[in-house]
Order: structure tokens, then C-alpha cells, then sequence
């Protein structure tokens, strides 16, 4: 008798599942489209940000680029200023 509700059981189951797999499909399709439109808006506001990064940088360079020849100057000058390691004062 346990071994028939078991079954029964399972049959069950198995008619419920076949029953809902259209309903599940949808559901899976739609969930999929959902998340490919949001990783397509994302990946487009990451790009639009990447862009107005550059801009701003293509803006600013008149700033810093010549800071950074500055500070770039300096650091060799230090770099050829400094004593080897080894030697004794």
C-alpha cells in the first residue's frame, strides 16, 4: 500500500509538472528578456560614462598635462641626483 501511494505520488507530480511547463517556459522567457534588456541598458550607461570620462580628461588636459611634465621633470631630476646604494658618504 505504501509502495501504490508513492507512486501515486509521483504520478501526480509528474501530471502537475507537465501541466505548469508551458506557464514555466513563458515565465523563463520572459525572465530572460528582462535580464538581456537590463544588461543591454547597462552596458550602455557604462559606455555613456566611459565616454564623458574621456571627454572630461580631453577637457581638463590643458591642466593636467602639463602637471605631469612637471612632476615627471622632478622625479628624474632626483633619480639622477641620488646617490648609488653602495657607496659610503
Amino acid at each position: 500500500m505504501k509502495t501504490f501511494l508513492l507512486v501515486l505520488l509521483i504520478l501526480i507530480g509528474v501530471v502537475l509538472a507537465v501541466k505548469l511547463l508551458p506557464f514555466a517556459l513563458g515565465l523563463v522567457c520572459v525572465l530572460a528578456g528582462v535580464c538581456a534588456l537590463l544588461a543591454l541598458v547597462g552596458l550602455s550607461v557604462v559606455a555613456g560614462l566611459a565616454c564623458a570620462g574621456l571627454v572630461l580628461a580631453l577637457l581638463l588636459s590643458p591642466l593636467w598635462l602639463p602637471l605631469l611634465a612637471i612632476v615627471g621633470v622632478i622625479a628624474l631630476v632626483r633619480k639622477l641626483t641620488r646617490k648609488p646604494a653602495g657607496t659610503a658618504p
